[in-house]
């Protein structure tokens, strides 16, 4: 796609409910925390000042990660109630997340809601095929970070399915290059084509599944929040966050009604500052980019979030992403460290120590925390 072929914005319909769905939401859970519960939250001026500076896309010069522990299967969205209204009806600077594909994406009625949502379709590696780090969605999530206009590898489906059960969702007044697929077979629209999305903010939740622990022990995290630090162009702004008390919410024990979140509960969260990105990851940006150029010469240019089998596979790369992912759990793990909570047991950070779990990836564990899909 060349610049000029670029458009602005999704259709006026879309942005109208997108809108309406991200604001009815966020009204929701505003209600709930507000009335019938207790928040406390630390950090979240500095947090506010951080998305009005945001606020128009045309001024925007990097994109924002958020990064958080994950303890219920509300967190998002009800996390975001806690912001005041007037962001809550904006959401060319609202988070953008990613959504399991089995649970939210499974008919054409829960794939509309979830887009209008800005919740991209995520495959999950224990439930598909598709899944992993290397996924379109996380190119996506690449390209909604950065500056576009950005290329497709390669086209979604001309003829998304139209039968209710499909997960196929389009934007009826835009035109087939401005989607993607996930699979090779389905289609969504593709935010990152607009210059609205550009510099967007993505909130991630690297431990990929619900742990529920009395001492908030953080599970490793995996490795595909390195994708979105080491690839995006610029740096992004990153902001760690602590949350505690979701889980008392939608605890994993709770009987029924199932379904209902559980009022009086109090809930805290702490935004930490913004990190000196540059800082604490400049170093193995640098790498990746020597690597990626490297990489080019030899075979070719690269479009944004798209790599060869060096850049996936290679010891170098590898390193790199471990690398990059312990330094952010650690900045998560320092936020949480200000809630008076002791130092993390160093082994919690490795995915060898959670593998002693057993093959049950769900339940109860030996230590009493609680692990879920989501």
């Amino acid at each position: 796609m060349r610049p000029e072929e670029q458009p602005e914005a999704p259709s006026g319909p879309w942005r109208a409910a997108s809108a309406i769905t991200m604001g009815a939401v966020g009204l929701l859970c505003k209600g709930f925390l507000n009335g019938l519960s207790k928040v406390e939250t630390h950090g979240m001026d500095g947090f506010l000042k951080l998305l009005d500076e945001r606020e128009d896309p045309e001024r925007r010069e990097r994109g924002l990660i958020t990064v958080s522990n994950h303890i219920s299967v509300m967190d998002d969205p009800i996390l975001w109630g806690i912001l005041p209204l007037p962001y809550i009806f904006s959401p060319d600077n609202l988070r953008w997340g990613l959504g399991s594909y089995d649970l939210c994406f499974t008919n054409k009625g829960l794939s509309t809601f979830f887009t209008f949502g800005q919740v991209l379709p995520t495959h999950r590696s224990a439930h598909s095929n598709f899944g992993g780090l290397f996924q379109p969605t996380i190119t996506e999530a690449i390209r909604l970070l950065s500056r576009g206009p950005f290329m497709h590898e390669q086209d979604p489906p001309t003829k998304p399915a139209t039968s209710v059960k499909s997960p196929d969702v389009i934007d009826p007044f835009s035109g087939g290059h401005l989607s993607f697929s996930t699979n090779g077979q389905d289609t969504f629209p593709a935010p990152s084509a607009y210059r609205s999305r550009r510099h967007a903010w993505v909130h991630i939740f690297p431990e990929g599944m619900i742990h529920q622990s009395e001492q908030r022990i953080m599970r490793y995290f995996k490795w595909g929040v390195s994708r979105l630090i080491l690839e995006s162009e610029p740096m992004p702004d990153i902001v760690p966050i602590f949350i505690e008390g979701f889980d008392n919410i939608m605890h994993e024990t709770r009987t029924f009604p199932r379904f209902i979140p559980r009022p009086f509960q109090n809930v805290r969260v702490t935004f930490g500052e913004k990190l000196d990105a540059d800082e604490v990851f400049g170093d193995l940006r640098a790498r990746w980019k020597q690597m990626r150029a490297r990489e080019e010469k030899r075979s070719g240019p690269l479009d944004m979030g798209v790599l060869n089998d060096a850049l996936k596979y290679s010891d170098e790369a590898v390193s790199l992403r471990k690398e990059c992912t312990r330094r952010i759990r650690q900045a998560v793990l320092d936020v949480r460290r200000q809630r008076g909570y002791p130092e993390d047991d160093p082994k919690n950070s490795l995915a060898s120590t959670w593998l002693r779990e057993g093959p049950h990836r769900e339940g109860r564990k030996e230590d009493a925390s609680i692990t879920k899909d989501t």
